[in-house]
């Protein structure tokens, strides 16, 4: 069993940047695929990030390709995204998910989810 806590969220003028973490309890990072989705309102949940188990393999979705990055650190169990020059768009409940094998992104493969922290940005 794992457990999964989001922070970082909030409100930021456009060009603006967040970082948000996402800290585990239970298995380590380093022992499973992560991954960053999120939902805005009235559309589906989108996968915006991903983090192999080796740390070495990262993936991005087109829209945030040169604006997100995702790290991690092991000796605190804990992924971050930094988020910088942010849009309207972006605008969505952020989710960080695990799973111990699945390495995709559709967010019905992964296990173990955060509860989300909001992000808005105002333009």
């Amino acid at each position: 069993q794992v457990q999964l806590s989001e922070s970082g969220g909030g409100l930021v003028q456009a060009g603006g940047s967040l970082r948000l973490s996402c800290a585990a309890s239970g298995r380590p990072f380093a022992s499973s695929n992560m991954g960053w989705f999120r939902q805005a309102p009235g559309k589906e949940r989108e996968f915006v990030t991903l983090m192999l188990w080796s740390g070495t393999v990262t993936y991005y979705a087109d829209s945030v390709k040169g604006r997100f990055t995702v790290s991690r650190d092991d000796a605190e169990n804990t992924v971050y995204l930094q988020m910088n020059s942010l849009k309207p768009e972006d605008t969505a409940v952020y989710y960080c998910a695990v799973d111990p094998t699945y390495s995709g992104r559709n967010y019905a493969g992964y296990s173990y989810w955060g509860q989300g922290t909001q992000v808005t940005v105002s333009s």
